[in-house]
């Protein structure tokens, strides 16, 4: 699932990362036929052998757990193991990632609705680096994750959806812990 507001006026924004990545892998993986289903638009086919569904809750980020209710009904679902949460993350610089197997919200409303969904925070997430170089320089929170990245920051951010997209495909076929051992050092540029 890849947190995002919905509309045109929020295409570009920061907080729409987790969304660019949906993007990018319904293309790389060809699932094609983006349709609604209840309060999100998802994509589904096969990958490496794994049955995926790609979701864009259309609730707004702060209520994006919403989507997410309908999966947590379902018989042998199990969030610890079938969710992976794609979302932006001020506190990382552009251009880095970091998946992990569980943990706390760290103030991001999204992932607090999906963690009050999910009853739990034993879920995994992949944190998109969207913050300046210099965090004094970000300014108030909400319009800064709401503001357009400029185009070197986009540039950088898209640069590395190769290496999150074999992040996820790690994630599918090995789970978190092994995804966090692979990628979370080349994530965060400390090779």
């Amino acid at each position: 699932m890849g947190l995002g507001n919905p509309g045109p006026e929020y295409g570009r924004t920061r907080h729409n990362v987790g969304w660019w990545v949906l993007d990018h892998l319904a293309d790389v993986w060809r699932l094609e036929g983006w349709k609604r289903d209840g309060e999100a638009r998802v994509v589904g086919g096969g990958v490496g052998g794994q049955r995926v569904r790609l979701v864009k809750p259309q609730t707004f980020m702060n209520l994006s757990g919403a989507a997410l209710r309908p999966y947590l009904r379902r018989e042998n679902f199990d969030a610890s193991r079938d969710v992976l949460i794609v979302v932006d993350e001020v506190a990382l610089p552009v251009g880095t990632y970091r998946i992990r197997a569980r943990g706390s919200a760290g103030g991001h409303n999204g992932l607090k609705s999906i963690e009050s969904a999910v009853g739990s925070q034993q879920y995994a997430r992949l944190r998109i680096g969207v913050g300046p170089e210099d965090p004094r320089r970000r300014g108030d929170l909400a319009d800064y994750v709401l503001s357009d990245f400029g185009k070197r920051d986009e540039k950088l951010v898209r640069e590395q959806f190769d290496d999150v997209t074999a992040l996820i495909e790690v994630w599918l076929t090995e789970g978190a812990e092994i995804a966090m051992n692979r990628f979370n050092r080349k994530g965060l540029k400390d090779d």
